[in-house]
């Protein structure tokens, strides 16, 4: 809950299209009992998304400072890591460790870990679509629940932007505290997602970009 004491909603600059926005334009909608599941292929990938992930996370600690009481409590936030496990991202308040879940890399394997886990909000990596097969049930259930789907890319930066979210330095602690537990990782890996984090640098702070996708196009890409 370290996120709770030092971030607050206005740290993130959000802009969709081009125009100042808010995570109510990202997530419309958006309630503190939203599950969010981010789909992660590469060692560390979800340091990618990580100003979206912890907007998100702010906003649902928001909704707690707003009830007037203390409170410990985690958001229902979850990384599905795809057929191993690709690194500790605990420090972007994806906790306890439980909520990295490994699942098969097999498309109906990943939908049932996300129908399973009520995710509402999906993030997927940006990479080429496929003609994936599902179950009519796990169709129905994803359809029926998940509001809002993105693509992310694990260095940051998907192509044909349309959400751009800028962190400060303290997320961008947050991402090095990632690559620095990782300790499962490569540590050549971990210093090369390192260095590709200060190529996100604008105007002195880290700026990832996302893409919003139709749900459809968000399962080719499980």
């Amino acid at each position: 809950m370290h996120t709770a004491e030092e971030l607050s909603s206005p740290t993130f600059a959000i802009q969709m299209d081009g125009r100042p926005a808010t995570l109510d334009d990202v997530f419309p909608g958006f309630v503190e009992h939203d599950r969010l599941g981010v789909v992660v292929r590469h060692p560390c990938g979800a340091v990618g998304a990580s100003t979206l992930i912890l907007a998100a996370v702010t906003a649902f600690y928001d909704a707690q400072r707003a009830k007037g009481t203390e409170f410990f409590i985690y958001p229902d936030y979850f990384l599905f890591h795809v057929g191993t496990g690709m690194g500790d991202h605990g420090m972007l308040d994806i906790w306890p460790s439980h909520k990295e879940v490994v699942v098969p890399d097999e498309p109906e394997a990943l939908l049932r870990a996300i129908n399973d886990r009520g995710i509402t909000r999906l993030l997927v990596e940006d990479r080429a679509p496929a003609e994936n097969e599902f179950e009519r049930e796990s169709l129905a259930s994803a359809r029926n629940r998940i509001v809002t789907t993105l693509a992310y890319s694990p260095t940051g930066r998907v192509a044909d932007p349309g959400l751009h979210i800028a962190g400060c330095d303290v997320t961008e602690s947050y991402v090095a505290a990632v690559l620095n537990d990782s300790a499962e990782v490569d540590p050549s890996i971990r210093e090369g997602i390192a260095a590709g984090r200060r190529t996100l640098r604008s105007e002195g702070v880290p700026v990832e970009t996302y893409r919003p996708l139709a749900l459809d196009e968000a399962l080719e890409r499980l």
